[in-house]
């Protein structure tokens, strides 16, 4: 790593390089990548490499140190957000209802995890956008081990925030989106169904930061990506590692369209499970309300292009 880094040095003049591209890398994430690189998200991990090494180079330019925090950086977010707004509008004919549900102070947001969750980056990129509120987002610790991505997710908000990073998150006005089912309900998740176990973090965060939670759900994310793999073993792998991410196919444009549900407001003789008890009932109306199930890449598709579906 260290020639490489020498060598683009030498062609670019540009000697911070090393600070890219060696970050400390679990060695179960070199398989995981490579699986991940034989598949549909091929694109998707180039977008944020790409990004990424142009952001860091963007950075060093302007002698910046602290990305997540310097006003530098809101002219490179609008470009993403109109980057993401832009495919969501034609590869996904993205919507979302119930924006006005939204606190104009802080608040947690909660999704349903899909096998890639490209429906709550186009709703915080929506967001950014015609508003200019930045949503941050709590993500697996894994994803910030991969070389290379870490300036990305800096400048977009994206970490493994610890509790106390959160609430004071939260303190300082901003929102905050957390899928309490992450990996687990992303690999495993069968047609829509909720997997959370007993997590209830996310509700002792809120509860702490005084704030109401948001709960979303987006119809069709279930079709955009499928994965394969679902067994007792890749189960019982991931429960001992939580690194597998299985095989995964799609990147279908099918129709998307985030609901916002109405907030939960905060109440301080609510106990933690009975607030992540409401959360999930919450999402799970929503999911009742607006996603035919069992779930069809087909009919989604079909939803874009149906007159009668897009009056109602």
């Amino acid at each position: 790593m260290n020639w490489f880094s020498q060598i683009l040095e030498n062609w670019i003049s540009f000697p911070y390089l090393e600070e890219y591209l060696t970050p400390v890398v679990h060695p179960w994430w070199l398989l995981k990548l490579l699986v991940l690189l034989y598949s549909p998200l091929i694109c998707v991990l180039l977008f944020f490499w790409v990004f990424s090494f142009l952001l860091h180079i963007y950075k060093m330019m302007n002698n910046q140190q602290e990305s997540d925090v310097n006003k530098i950086w809101e002219k490179p977010r609008k470009f993403i957000a109109q980057v993401y707004d832009i495919f969501g509008k034609i590869w996904y004919d993205y919507e979302v209802i119930g924006m006005e549900h939204l606190p104009k102070g802080p608040g947690v947001i909660i999704y349903y995890h899909a096998v890639i969750s490209i429906d709550y980056s186009l709703l915080v990129a929506k967001l950014f956008k015609e508003t200019q509120r930045r949503c941050l987002s709590v993500i697996d610790r894994a994803f910030c081990r991969v070389p290379g991505w870490k300036t990305y997710f800096d400048v977009l908000g994206l970490k493994d925030f610890s509790k106390a990073e959160s609430v004071e998150i939260l303190k300082k006005g901003h929102l905050l989106g957390i899928s309490p089912g992450g990996g687990r309900e992303a690999n495993f998740s069968k047609d829509y169904n909720i997997m959370w176990g007993n997590r209830t973090g996310f509700a002792r965060i809120a509860l702490e930061a005084k704030v109401p939670i948001i709960p979303i759900f987006t119809q069709n994310s279930c079709e955009t990506y499928r994965s394969i793999g679902n067994t007792r073993l890749t189960r019982w792998i991931y429960e001992k590692t939580r690194l597998l991410h299985l095989p995964v196919y799609g990147g279908f444009p099918v129709k998307l369209r985030t609901y916002i549900g109405e907030p939960i407001p905060y109440d301080p003789n609510i106990t933690a499970a009975e607030l992540a008890e409401k959360t999930k009932t919450a999402i799970e109306n929503l999911r009742d309300k607006y996603q035919k199930r069992p779930g069809s890449i087909l009919r989604a598709l079909s939803e874009r292009f149906d007159k009668h579906y897009k009056a109602n």
